[in-house]
């Protein structure tokens, strides 16, 4: 315990410090502008809203509000690069208080009132430092202790600015941050990469399949190159294809729905409508687990099956590309498709595509929550394309789904160190000798 000494705010390494918040500021702490609705949504100034700030951690050339700003406004209330904002309000007692940190933009931005704003000292401390260390578990310990509970939860200023909180010596933050920021820059470049990976997989289902430019026997575009068209109950369709319901699609359909399991710390993870989203599982760290006996005792997923969310919200979907151990259960079908048939990659972009979005929409019921049911989903429609184009546009498909899934598996892996580091790096656990 040499290393470390006792402190007003706990056990903090030896060459540590213990500082006020308005120590290693530049400027002192500001609330922003105060703009009516009314005036929202024309001027020169992109504004920082609540929104934005609960919506992300660090804010870079984002969608935002337009307003103006008059000559002292614009004095008192752009936003600089690392400045760090807080929220001062919150209907979430946990959210009062979040730090985000403004890394720049193409526009000049400034921040709402109910915002508060933080120009750290950069020659003292490292911005991108203390954003880190107010995400932690650690530094949002600090933050509750100023934390107040009205009619919604919020942080005063006056109370931030006396905030007592540890202060490492600028190297370990220099090299904390080079880190922790090396890992969030992999952990985007691989979300982005999906993004890119899905837009090109959706664009490809849309040309061949909805807009049917598909490359006919000659390699030109079918439909704009005179290819036969003929009429079905979801409008003209190539000559050689044809719509069935999509029950013909199946082998096998799993719904776990309504049989409520038991939940557990550990176990298998189960996958209900509010893990899936955008084609992928969301919030992996906050998965329920079920038994190892109710799983063995379970219809298991295969390679190939799609996830689709029946309600909360409907038709979100997420392919199983690679063999894992999941339990479907509340609020999602198991769709398994024919591979005699149709193809299990063209049918899992038919439902996440426009088309199918709102085929399963027009059977959806309920006033409100929309949601379908296993009668009403087995008469969507689907259209079969030829077998040629299923197997070559299967092809693309997979190669995306597999990367994809690839990527998410690192980033798993990668956000699980993060996390891990994140908070003994910011109290000290973890130290940095050059």
């Amino acid at each position: 315990m040499s290393d470390w000494k006792e402190t007003e705010i706990g056990l903090i390494p030896h060459d540590w410090e213990v500082v006020k918040f308005s120590e290693i500021l530049k400027t002192s702490l500001r609330n922003g502008v105060n703009k009516p609705s009314r005036v929202r949504g024309v001027g020169d100034y992109k504004m920082v809203n609540m929104n934005e700030i609960f919506a992300h951690d660090v804010i870079k050339d984002i969608p935002m509000e337009f307003v103006e700003l008059n000559e002292n406004e614009r004095a008192t209330s752009l936003l600089e690069k690392y400045d760090l904002l807080f929220a001062r309000q919150s209907l979430v007692f946990e959210g009062a208080g979040k730090c985000s940190i403004y890394t720049g933009d193409n526009e000049k931005v400034c921040f709402e009132g109910h915002l508060i704003r933080a120009r750290l000292n950069s020659k003292k401390s490292n911005p991108r430092f203390y954003y880190y260390f107010f995400s932690s578990s650690y530094g949002k310990r600090f933050i509750r202790t100023i934390r107040e509970q009205a009619v919604v939860a919020g942080i005063r200023g006056s109370d931030l600015k006396d905030l007592k909180i540890p202060h490492p010596p600028k190297q370990h933050q220099d090299v904390a941050v080079g880190i922790l920021s090396c890992l969030d820059r992999k952990i985007s470049n691989l979300r982005q990469q999906n993004k890119t990976l899905e837009a090109i997989a959706q664009t490809l289902f849309k040309h061949w399949f909805v807009d049917f430019e598909f490359p006919n026997e000659d390699g030109k575009p079918y439909r704009s190159s005179g290819g036969e068209m003929v009429r079905s109950e979801l409008g003209e369709i190539p000559a050689s294809w044809h719509i069935e319901p999509l029950k013909k699609c199946l082998t096998y359909l799993i719904d776990n729905r309504g049989k409520t399991p038991t939940f557990f710390d550990i176990g298998i993870p189960a996958l209900s409508a509010k893990f899936v989203k955008g084609g992928d599982l969301v919030n992996r760290d906050s998965f329920n687990y079920v038994s190892y006996e109710l799983f063995e005792q379970s219809e298991k997923l295969e390679v190939g099956d799609i996830i689709l969310t029946s309600e909360a919200p409907l038709g979100e979907t997420y392919f199983i590309a690679k063999e894992t151990r999941y339990y479907p259960a509340q609020r999602v079908f198991a769709l398994r498709a024919n591979p005699e048939v149709i193809s299990c990659s063209y049918l899992n972009y038919w439902f996440s595509s426009t088309i199918g979005q709102s085929l399963l929409q027009r059977r959806a019921s309920g006033s409100t929550v929309q949601g379908i049911k296993q009668s009403e989903l087995y008469q969507c429609e689907v259209i079969f394309p030829a077998k040629r184009i299923q197997n070559l546009a299967s092809d693309a498909f997979m190669k995306a789904l597999l990367k994809r899934e690839a990527n998410s598996k690192q980033i798993q892996i990668l956000t699980k160190i993060r996390d891990a580091l994140l908070p003994n790096l910011m109290n000290g656990k973890v130290r940095i000798k050059s």
